[in-house]
């Protein structure tokens, strides 16, 4: 099966380009708002009452360098960018990958992290792979979806947007495609019996999977993706600090061990 791998970032619509607004973004606040959606293990999570995850812990360290103190706002993935570009959130972290269209209306910092598109399916049904969704011509290429496969996703995620693309792009079709407001919800339609499979990416997939039983994960990826933090395009001030301390946090090790410690290596 072809792969889409997302190019380094789009590294040429990433570059911060033009020169920088001179007052930073936010005034004199001393608070560094985030926009989060805490249902996607181990980016972000709620352990009890208190936010947990890598992208809680990297966006820490970003506010502890630029002086300021985190605040976290848990919303609808959905409404994470518009929140940015209305200045409601200073910037939005949530396992969020770098797309064409996002770059339309917000920019994005560095890359910090890789993420998997991962298919999970039930433990008894007969899926092996990717391809056997589909129908293929003598080549192997994908034709068209098989009758009844139905694919969940969580709602505008990169899973939703490769899913709901055409056959021809590597998709399903918007027709095959159920949309859920979390990946929990997904997951539980899945485990009922509502549809056939959940893409989602790897890190929670692998969570969920561990906690539901009779759940498996597919082999190989359906996609890769770089995972970046995103800011409203005006507040070009913010995007050059926060990039700033998050290469600082790269260059390090900082952000390779908070990844190593809820990700390890074996």
């Amino acid at each position: 099966m072809k792969k889409r791998i997302l190019s380094a970032l789009l590294a040429a619509a990433m570059i911060l380009g033009g020169a920088l607004a001179l007052t930073a973004c936010g005034g004199d606040s001393n608070k560094l708002i985030m926009a989060t959606n805490a249902s996607f293990p181990p980016y972000e999570y709620k352990d009890g009452e208190n936010f947990a995850g890598i992208d809680i812990e990297i966006a820490g360290k970003i506010a502890e360098k630029l002086g300021k103190t985190l605040e976290i706002k848990d919303v609808e993935f959905g409404s994470i960018i518009g929140g940015v570009q209305t200045g409601k959130f200073d910037m939005g972290m949530a396992g969020m990958t770098v797309t064409e269209e996002r770059l339309q209306s917000v920019n994005f910092t560095s890359s910090y992290a890789t993420g998997i598109q991962s298919v999970i399916v039930a433990d008894k049904s007969s899926y092996k792979s990717i391809d056997d969704f589909f129908n293929l011509d003598k080549d192997g290429n994908w034709v068209s979806v098989k009758d009844g496969v139905k694919i969940g996703v969580q709602q505008d995620t990169t899973g939703d947007i490769y899913a709901s693309d055409t056959v021809e792009n590597w998709g399903f079709g918007e027709n095959n495609v159920i949309r859920y407001k979390t990946g929990n919800e997904a997951v539980l339609a899945l485990t009922s019996g509502k549809i056939t499979a959940v893409i989602i990416d790897n890190e929670p997939a692998k969570s969920y999977v561990a906690s539901t039983a009779g759940l498996r994960i597919l082999d190989g990826a359906y996609t890769e993706e770089q995972y970046a933090i995103c800011i409203a395009k005006e507040n070009t001030a913010l995007l050059e600090q926060v990039n700033k301390a998050l290469e600082e946090l790269i260059a390090d090790g900082t952000v390779k061990a908070i990844i190593d410690k809820y990700i390890p290596a074996n």
